[in-house]
Formats: C-alpha cells, structure tokens, sequence
C-alpha cells in the first residue's frame, strides 16, 4: 500500500483441532435436535389414533383421595393424548377430571375459558389443580384470573405451554395457530398479567421444536427438564413426576382436597 498506510489482516474462520471440534459438536447438537423433533411427531401421531381408537372411558379415571386435577389439552389436541400422565396421575390418587367442549381446543382463548369455568361449576368440587399441556396453560392462566373461577383454583402446571407465544406460529396457516404468535395483541395481553403467576408450575423440555424460546414464566416455579420434544414428554415418568410434585406442592398450600 501506499501513502503510510498499514495492511489489515482479516481474521479467517478458526481451524485447528478446537475449531473442527467445536464443529463436530455442533453437528451432533441438531443431528440430535432433528431426531428428537422425528419421534415427536411419530409419537403425537401415535397419541391421535390412540385417542380416537382406544380412549379410556370418561369418568374412568375420576376416583381418588387426593386433590382433582382438571385436565387442559393443547391445541389441535383431545384429552386422551394427555393419557400417560393422566394415568400417572390417578395412580397417585388424584381424581381425573376433563373438559369435553374444549374439543380440538381451537377457539379463541378468550372463548375456551368460560367453557372450563363451567365445567369447573358443574363439577361442583371445592379445590382443583389445572394440568395443561401447551395451549392449555394459556386457558389455564386465564382460568386463575377469572374472579368466579380463579378462587377454587389451587394452581396451574403448564407442560410446553408458548407462555411467550411460538415464532413459528405467525407462518401457520390456520389462524387458531397464528394467535399464539409472540405478536398476537391477546397473548401479548395475557403475558403482561403476571399476577397469578406465582401459583404456576411451568415444567417443560430442554428442546422443544413448537417452542423454541423455551417456556420460562418468570414469577412462577420453573422447571426444565432434559427431554427433548413437545409431545413425546407427555410419556415420560420423569415429566410425571416432575407433575406430581408440582400438584402435591400447590395441594399443600391449600390444605388439600377442599382447602379454603
């Protein structure tokens, strides 16, 4: 060069064996991502024909001791996908309890919550826990807020629930989808509510491909476990027990079955 001026070098991309390292993890990390996202959708296709073929009989699993739980589905989803941990559930002496308007669950969360407080009123119980698997926490956040409802709620667990909406959700076609984009004005409401965040259990996967923001709640009990999947951890007795033990804590601060 001319005039004075000193040549730069431009840095070239790291080599050696750290970098080809580094690399090769990297590979591994979404080789694993891109399998477990495979199984999940292998087992939530499983999980829909089960629900349709072999669904266990309503009110089969509504005896027990312990405090009801009021099971919360995801969107596109009925509550028989929900059936290992419903069963996990009832084997720990929780009565099981659904809500058969919610469907497919495709209706406007603000349309879904007056369904559950119904069921909730019909059911005439004195205590409950929701138990929601992803668009079901939201409804089940909804329900806690609710001045009819809200008081005979002990708490919510909220399994994978888009909390902060999915960004994958604005490009769905459908628009029950599109409204849990982080955009949504409605979640957007729903995520400035924080007040009864503290009675919320949010137990979720590492990896979750429908959520890839993960679902933190900040204010409420956070549990992340080391599942990979949006679906397939709804089979998993590590998600049960992780579920168990948030049920049993918000039973306790009630007083159990019928606490005040």
């Amino acid at each position: 060069m001319t005039g004075g001026s000193a040549a730069r070098t431009v840095p070239g991309p790291p080599t050696g064996p750290r970098a080809a390292g580094r690399a090769a993890a990297e590979v591994r990390h979404r080789l694993r991502q891109g399998a477990a996202w495979a199984r999940d959708y292998a087992w939530i296709v499983r999980a829909q024909a089960r629900a349709v073929l072999a669904a266990p009989l309503p009110g089969s699993l509504a005896g027990g001791d312990r405090m009801p739980v009021v099971l919360l589905p995801g969107i596109y989803e009925t509550w028989p996908v929900m059936t290992p941990l419903a069963r996990a559930l009832h084997a720990a002496g929780h009565p099981v309890h659904t809500v058969p308007a919610l469907g497919l669950n495709l209706r406007p969360l603000e349309m879904s919550t007056p369904l559950v407080v119904e069921r909730l009123e019909a059911l005439g119980l004195g205590r409950v826990v929701l138990v929601a698997h992803s668009k079901g926490g939201l409804i089940g956040k909804m329900v806690l807020a609710d001045e009819d409802a809200g008081p005979r709620v002990a708490g919510l667990v909220a399994v994978n629930t888009p909390f902060a909406g999915s960004v994958y959700a604005r490009w769905f076609p459908a628009r029950p989808v599109r409204a849990l984009s982080p955009f949504d004005p409605d979640l957007l409401a729903l995520a400035r509510d924080v007040a009864a965040h503290a009675r919320i259990w949010s137990v979720y996967a590492r990896f979750d491909p429908h959520v890839p923001g993960g679902s933190e709640l900040a204010g409420a009990v956070n549990v992340r476990l080391p599942l990979d999947g949006h679906f397939r951890p709804l089979d998993d007795p590590r998600l049960h027990a992780a579920v168990l033990e948030a049920v049993t804590h918000l039973a306790d601060a009630t007083g159990g079955p019928g606490g005040a």
